[in-house]
């Protein structure tokens, strides 16, 4: 019952989760959940599969995608490093 009240939790802070890459670390947490719950249902072959597709694969995808639609953005300080010109030293 306890598992079954993670997943839902999960469930329902995805949708209320304004940061893409949160959302994407909740999604990978629900499908761990999820293999778990496999795991004690004597499924172990859907629990591997839940746990290599849904947490591992899809979740690289998404990364990546993030990643070419340069939805990850750089923190302030980061983006201020990047920005500084390089000193030159004589």
């Amino acid at each position: 019952m306890i598992l079954l009240g993670f997943l839902v939790v999960c469930a329902v802070s995805v949708s209320f989760s304004r940061n893409l890459l949160n959302s994407i670390l909740i999604f990978m947490s629900y499908s761990l959940i999820m293999s778990i719950i496999w795991i004690l249902l004597e499924s172990p072959d859907l629990a591997i599969t839940e746990a290599a597709v849904g947490a591992g694969v899809t979740s690289i995808l998404f990364f990546v995608t993030l990643k070419k639609i340069h939805a990850l953005q750089q923190t302030p300080e980061e983006e201020e490093e990047s920005n500084e010109p390089y000193q030159k030293t004589e």
